[in-house]
């Protein structure tokens, strides 16, 4: 039988299922082949798997009829895969994979019912970006719903923990509850029902998908918090929750909220003298800061919160043994209150790594001899069983380093480095907001540790020696906005290059400068480091 040139009026029924691994995407075409089958339609499954977890999802594909054959018809011949422009249901369990099928063309406004999850799992690619990789979720849906002929969106992620199953059965209340399965309800949950282990968990995953896209009820709109929610929820001590508002009343809205996070996580980075630091630091710039300024003033609250709190060894390892973390995996793997969890951490790390968290001399010198040596690789991997006695003791014993971080190499770097960048955000505030808002954004150059830490500080030598350093030198260059235009088109191609190969290419030309921090006078002396330890 050939594919009928009608659409939804056709004789087979094509539906298309993008589902990542281990969300049971298999089990479901199972449970729709027997559905079928039961209601007396001829029907074939086939599927496509993927590459790997967050490459690309694993397709399954099926066509039926939509009714059952006549007395002595011949028997139909399906395809073996989707065509764009032929499918008239697509099912996708990640709202990247739906956009995906939409940029293949199978999901068209003349056939197509479009169901898929809002939740996220970031692809390899989003994550290795050395800026926010992130894929806009509000353009995925308007793209959606501009060729879809039908859209139901929900947070199936969210459902399958309420109910404690996985996504398959969400997928099936979803299909059952758009209406666009040739077979009643009871029949989906009778064949859930005889798929035994954890069929009760996947029946109240069905039912609840079913009436989410049965019955849609918008979702209702959370506020965001603002700075007095956020240290409001924090638990802090009440007197320290009132001075930080008090520091920070009279501040814009927006600043105030950023940094009000920005404080809650150095606390808990480091501790609440290190709080303090940060936000004497941002209450600087913004004395210096006009209104026009003030979406540069944020950003730099911003990145210097992140800044701040830097990614080390020590952080690793505190966030990795914390009550939180654990109890957050026994959710993800919907481990029974009376069911063990083995979490194994895979570790291996370099010499910049260890040399970072030692004092600067000895750090200074380790690496030296690792590069008279050679050792410009990871040391041997460590498995470290994070939730075993020893393994844990091992983690907090790294995390308990935490007092000596402000004597470390690492430590005494970024902030040499931050302190320059401030005088430099104090310089271009008052003088061009363009400017101050591109030179904002420098940080984030900064990224990961190894290999991938040493290229960012050569990005942001580069960055500084080519652009800020002559500008803050020269106010007229200062204030021309072919500067700022130019540092902004420098950050984002440096950001597309995470090689380092622009690097490579400024060194051929000889036009760096050999010292990578630049050292500048600041307005206030930083505090010493005894004083940021607990």
């Amino acid at each position: 039988m050939k594919h009928s040139d009608d659409h939804a009026a056709g004789p087979v029924h094509c539906i298309l299922i993008a589902a990542l691994g281990g969300e049971g995407g298999g089990v479901l075409a199972d449970w729709l082949v027997h559905c079928a089958l039961q209601s007396g339609l001829p029907v074939q499954a086939t599927s496509v798997p993927g590459v790997a977890q967050r490459t690309g999802a694993t397709s399954y594909y099926i066509e039926m009829l939509r009714a059952p054959l006549a007395n002595g018809a011949a028997a139909p011949v399906f395809a073996l895969s989707p065509v764009p422009g032929r499918v008239d249901v697509v099912v996708a369990s990640e709202l990247l994979e739906a956009a995906r099928t939409v940029e293949r063309g199978f999901v068209t406004p003349q056939r197509t019912t479009l169901i898929a999850s809002t939740h996220r799992v970031y692809t390899t690619i989003e994550k290795m970006h050395m800026a926010d990789g992130r894929q806009d979720p509000q353009r995925i849906m308007s793209t959606a719903q501009a060729r879809a002929q039908r859209l139901a969106l929900i947070d199936m992620e969210q459902i399958a923990g309420e109910a404690g199953t996985v996504v398959s059965a969400v997928m099936f209340g979803a299909l059952a509850g758009a209406g666009v399965l040739p077979w009643p309800r009871a029949l989906c949950e009778s064949v859930i029902a005889a798929s035994g282990g954890g069929a009760k968990a996947s029946l109240a995953g069905f039912a609840l998908a079913h009436a989410a896209v049965a019955s849609p009820v918008a979702a209702p709109v959370t506020p965001v918090p603002g700075a007095a929610g956020a240290l409001d929820d924090a638990g802090l001590p009440e007197a320290q929750r009132a001075a930080w508002q008090h520091r920070i009343a009279g501040w814009p809205d927006a600043l105030a909220t950023i940094a009000a996070h920005g404080a809650l996580r150095c606390k808990g980075y480091q501790n609440d003298a290190y709080a303090a630091t940060y936000l004497d630091r941002v209450g600087a710039l913004r004395a210096v800061s006009p209104p026009e300024s003030n979406e540069a003033l944020c950003e730099a609250a911003r990145h210097l919160a992140l800044w701040m709190c830097f990614e080390d060894v020590i952080r690793v390892a505190d966030l990795k043994s914390r009550r939180a973390r654990a109890a957050r995996v026994r959710r993800e793997v919907q481990a029974k209150s009376d069911e063990l969890v083995r979490v194994t951490e895979y570790f291996k790390p370099g010499v910049e790594e260890i040399a970072a968290v030692l004092p600067a001399a000895i750090g200074a010198r380790l690496l030296a001899l690792a590069e008279r040596r050679g050792w410009n690789h990871g040391f041997v991997g460590l498995h470290i069983r994070s939730t075993s006695l020893w393994g844990h003791l091992m983690l907090r014993a790294l995390a308990w380093l935490r007092p000596l971080r402000p004597f470390s190499m690492r430590f005494g770097q970024e902030h040499a480095a931050m302190v320059a960048w401030l005088a430099a955000m104090a310089t271009a505030l008052p003088a061009s907001a363009e400017m101050a808002l591109a030179l904002a954004g420098m940080p984030q150059v900064i990224k990961g540790y190894g290999d991938t830490q040493r290229r960012g500080r050569e990005n942001y030598a580069r960055l500084w020696a080519e652009h800020v350093a002559p500008a803050c030198a020269d106010a007229d260059r200062l204030r021309a906005p072919t500067t700022a235009a130019a540092l902004r088109e420098a950050i984002r191609a440096t950001l597309a290059d995470p090689e380092g190969k622009l690097n490579l290419a400024s060194q051929a030309r000889g036009d760096t400068r050999p010292v990578f921090w630049a050292r500048t006078e600041p307005a206030a002396p930083p505090k010493a480091a005894s004083q940021w330890v607990n």
